[in-house]
């Protein structure tokens, strides 16, 4: 765990000036990874949660939030009780509050540029079993995560002036026809319009969504579908 925290070069990570303190990252996760009481919990919260990963007084997050999320996730799985509690309660606050102007998204692996929410929940998803067995905390964070869908095509096919595209679906698509994000080789293309024309059966997660006036050949495989209204989530 402390190898991972040291790998990652904090003051690199992108922020607001004035409110994001990387000096305050790495202390605050190697106190809370060995953290065995309320006090040293409580310290470790404190300097993750005032400028940290968080800005909790003005209720704001910043994208060192995302990479920090799985050492988090980690700590909340492995460490002490007041530890797991305090990982938790700054995943919430991260995954609710806004980010400032300029500081929306991170680079998630495959190049995606995420909306810093929409990856948040993507690490609380990829621990699901984890925060179920947790109970109401951990299934309350999993039902919050849930509202930032994600889809990724696997093919399509023409329908008309449609498509239908097929894919595996994450989270929860709303009803009604909803405005999207495609992403793809490091762009982003505006959807609008797109409906869940079958949803995930038997736990499952493959699913097809219809997607207006495009192209089959504007849709690739390996294409990412976010929700855009998680662009305008800012402060």
């Amino acid at each position: 765990m402390l190898e991972r925290i040291e790998a990652v070069d904090w003051g690199a990570v992108p922020g607001p000036p004035g409110w994001y303190e990387p000096e305050r990252v790495a202390p605050g996760l190697r106190v809370l990874s060995g953290a065995s009481n309320l006090v040293r919990a409580a310290e470790a919260g404190s300097l993750l949660g005032c400028g940290g990963i968080v800005h909790d007084h003005s209720g704001s997050v910043f994208p060192a939030a995302a990479i920090a999320a799985p050492l988090l996730l980690d700590i909340a799985r492995r460490g002490h009780p007041a530890a797991r509690d305090t990982a938790l309660v700054l995943l919430d606050e991260a995954l609710w509050f806004p980010p400032h102007a300029g500081y929306e998204r991170v680079t998630e692996p495959d190049g995606t540029e995420a909306p810093l929410c929409c990856a948040l929940a993507h690490h609380l998803r990829a621990h699901a079993d984890f925060l179920t067995g947790l109970g109401g905390t951990g299934r309350s964070l999993l039902a919050d995560a849930a509202a930032h869908w994600r889809f990724e095509i696997r093919e399509c096919a023409a329908d008309g002036d449609d498509t239908a595209a097929f894919g595996t679906l994450t989270g929860r698509f709303p009803e009604g026809a909803r405005s999207a994000e495609l992403h793809h080789g490091g762009n982003a293309t505006a959807l609008n319009g797109l409906t869940l024309e079958y949803p995930p059966e038997d736990d499952s997660p493959e699913a097809c969504l219809r997607i207006p006036d495009r192209h089959p050949d504007e849709l690739p495989p390996g294409a990412v579908l976010l929700p855009a209204r998680c662009r305008d989530r800012e402060r």
